[in-house]
């Protein structure tokens, strides 16, 4: 095999530095840590490590082969622009709602919303439900919007797939069971009453910033569909449908039985039945201002939704924010052919691919900057990132860079823009676990940047520090959209609309600045370190918001904390890689099912997968187990089950987006993860 022992070229390139927080509320980055980032963009790279030769051992030799053959393929998967993005996977609801956008927006396309439904009839599970990951139990409100989807496409209701889904829903408690933008939707089209709706008042859009129920105290996700939802609620928007394509079949009650009330199933004295009582105080204060307020509101929601689309013609970079805006736009009187709703079309119909069955599926999002990134890292790992090719990836990643400030600057006015987004197109929503990885990336052409390229690294990273919490962690999006009041709206059933600092994306940012000389003599890094130590759970793991999930946090942590100089023989931190020694499966791999966000008996449990197996070996390697027996069996587990073509097959659902509610399959987590995972490994041995 004879390759090279890859230099380690980012060792911590300063230490013993002490000075300020690094980073104010402000944002402001002070001196000292500006003075470690120029250093860090201007001081050669060394390595430390010579040009040695491997150990010619039979295992370290296996691994070599597996790099081989990985990265080959891993370089056949390149785009022809130098960038990777690979297909992502969630749930046939988001399919199902492209059927209901059409029929809403009057666009006639037999052909695909055939093979939409297609792809959803090849989703369904053999009791007749659909679930929000592989494997997973069924789900009522995907279930009910798949069967709504399949409806509105033409397939009769004693089709046995149609009568097996009914069947499901009916034993679920039918309609009225249903989540709140499932019933949301549902109204749209006469499904469900109006009444049962929880309030969006478009007069929020008017309030000051500050105010704890601002659109500014909601996390991006939610607030870019709740605004144009709130045009659709002040609309109260029916689009009528013919009787047999009605959901009558669906209702357990009969029609003079079925109570709307939202919080009919709650406690008459619980915190929740109280927002719902302030929503009627709001449909009540409307009926007496004469929609005054809200007619102000819908007219700045209109200008919200236009001056909110990037240029792409996304909103938000995901599907649902696109299609709420697309909706409530049409009903502000945009024409199928205005400019705002043509570009948001294509840019919805860009998220739809082939599934090669004859079917279409609606992605909800894409991930060409993440995947870009983590691609380039693990050649970097391996010593396998040519000039020429590095060059070219990290230019495309460079043009990607945003410089414009978008809705964190509300909570963080002073900080300059700087970051990078997940995907193509979200210019008003960079998020630091991108930008984190990003600037890890482009290490290795440092040498080789122009002086305009340092400052756009400087300013990613003066970006990054800017964004950290006063809690000392890092959240994905935005600074302080953390009020606890937000959880108990009753529009935010799976509690998914706020951003508070999460120890995967706190460990992402650790790493990223010790790789340029940050330490923990650096408060602000100290400060990152404590609010991890005080979201330790007991047992040992991180809770791992953005990936499943205890494996995903706990690799996170580690790595971090190793790259910035911690104790790596601290308690907590042997705890921690106690904890995941002892999650190893019989088979030498690691993993964890979705279900272990619900049920404790599942955290760090699940069949053996190669991502999660990958973040448990990074995560041993950064413990100091690189030479453990655990961590020996679990490169045993890669090397073994590694295809014939290079990669490594994976149908589990290992990334996420709301926790208990929304999931992910990254199609390229099982290739650039395990070989990043082997060159680490390979590199400590």
């Amino acid at each position: 095999m004879g390759r090279k022992k890859p230099a380690r070229l980012f060792g911590r390139l300063l230490a013993g530095v002490k000075g300020g927080n690094g980073v104010d509320h402000s944002g402001a980055v002070d001196s000292e840590s500006a003075t470690i980032i120029d250093r860090f963009l201007t001081e050669p790279f060394k390595s430390l490590n010579g040009n040695g030769t491997l150990t010619a051992d039979e295992h370290v030799r296996d691994v070599e082969f597996a790099l081989d053959h990985g990265l080959d393929h891993l370089r056949s998967l390149r785009e022809p622009d130098g960038s990777w993005s690979a297909r992502l996977d969630s749930n046939s609801a988001i399919t199902a709602e492209y059927i209901l956008f059409q029929r809403f927006m009057g666009i006639e396309d037999c052909e695909r919303e055939d093979r939409l439904a297609r792809h959803i009839l090849d989703t369904q599970s053999p009791e007749g439900s659909w679930s929000i990951f592989p494997g997973g139990p069924g789900h009522l409100s995907v279930s009910i919007l798949c069967y709504f989807a399949l409806k509105l496409a033409g397939l009769p209701t004693d089709d046995p797939r149609m009568a097996s889904a009914r069947r499901f829903i009916l034993s679920c408690g039918g309609i009225a069971k249903a989540l709140f933008e499932c019933r949301f939707l549902l109204a749209l089209f006469g499904q469900y009453s109006w009444k049962g709706i929880p309030h969006i008042p478009s007069s929020l859009l008017l309030a000051p910033s500050r105010f704890p129920l601002s659109i500014y105290q909601i996390s991006y996700w939610a607030r870019t569909s709740l605004v144009p939802m709130a045009v659709l609620y002040d609309q109260r928007v029916v689009r009528e449908l013919p009787p047999e394509m009605r959901l009558e079949e669906l209702w357990v009650e009969p029609p003079d039985r079925r109570r709307f009330w939202p919080g009919a199933d709650l406690p008459f004295f619980s915190t929740q039945n109280a927002f719902i009582l302030l929503g009627q105080g709001f449909r009540l204060f409307d009926s007496l201002s004469f929609q005054v307020l809200n007619r102000l509101g819908r007219r700045r929601a209109e200008r919200w939704i236009l001056s909110h689309q990037d240029e792409s013609g996304d909103w938000g970079g995901i599907y649902p924010a696109m299609m709420y805006s697309l909706m409530a736009l049409k009903e502000l009187g945009y024409a199928l052919d205005s400019t705002p709703v043509r570009k948001g079309i294509d840019a919805l119909r860009r998220f739809q691919i082939e599934d090669g069955k004859g079917g279409i599926v609606q992605q909800a999002c894409v991930s060409p900057i993440w995947d870009s990134a983590w691609s380039i890292l693990a050649l970097r790992e391996c010593e396998e990132l040519r000039t020429e090719e590095g060059l070219r990836a990290a230019r495309w990643l460079l043009d990607r860079q945003i410089f414009r400030k978008g809705d964190w600057a509300v909570k963080a006015p002073d900080v300059e823009p700087g970051g990078w987004c997940f995907q193509y197109g979200n210019d008003f929503y960079p998020d630091t676990d991108d930008t984190a990885v990003v600037l890890m990336s482009l290490q290795p052409m440092m040498d080789d940047f122009t002086e305009a390229e340092r400052e756009a690294y400087r300013r990613g990273t003066k970006w990054l520090l800017g964004l950290q919490n006063p809690d000392g962690g890092w959240a994905a999006f935005e600074k302080d959209v953390n009020k606890e009041i937000i959880n108990y709206l009753p529009i935010n059933d799976i509690h998914n609309m706020l951003d508070p600092s999460t120890a995967d994306v706190t460990g992402r940012v650790l790493e990223m600045l010790g790789s340029i000389g940050f330490t923990t003599a650096r408060p602000a890094v100290r400060a990152g370190i404590d609010f991890l130590r005080a979201d330790q759970k007991p047992f040992g793991g991180w809770f791992g918001r953005w990936g499943v999930n205890y494996i995903y946090g706990t690799w996170s942590v580690l790595t971090g904390l190793a790259k910035v100089g911690e104790d790596m023989d601290a308690p907590y931190v042997r705890r921690a890689a106690d904890w995941v020694k002892s999650r190893q499966n019989p088979d030498g791999g690691w993993g964890e099912s979705c279900l272990s966000y619900e049920d404790r008996d599942w955290i760090g449990r699940g069949e053996s997968t190669p991502s999660q197996t990958a973040w448990a070996l990074m995560a041993l390697v950064a413990a100091g187990e690189a030479e453990s027996r655990e961590a020996r069996r679990g490169a045993l587990f890669l090397i073994e089950r590694q295809d014939s073509r290079g990669g490594w097959d994976e149908t589990q659902y290992t990334g996420t987006g709301f926790p208990g509610a929304f999931y992910l399959r990254y199609y390229y987590y099982c290739l650039y993860f395990p070989l990043l995972a082997l060159g680490r490994y390979r590199n400590a041995l």
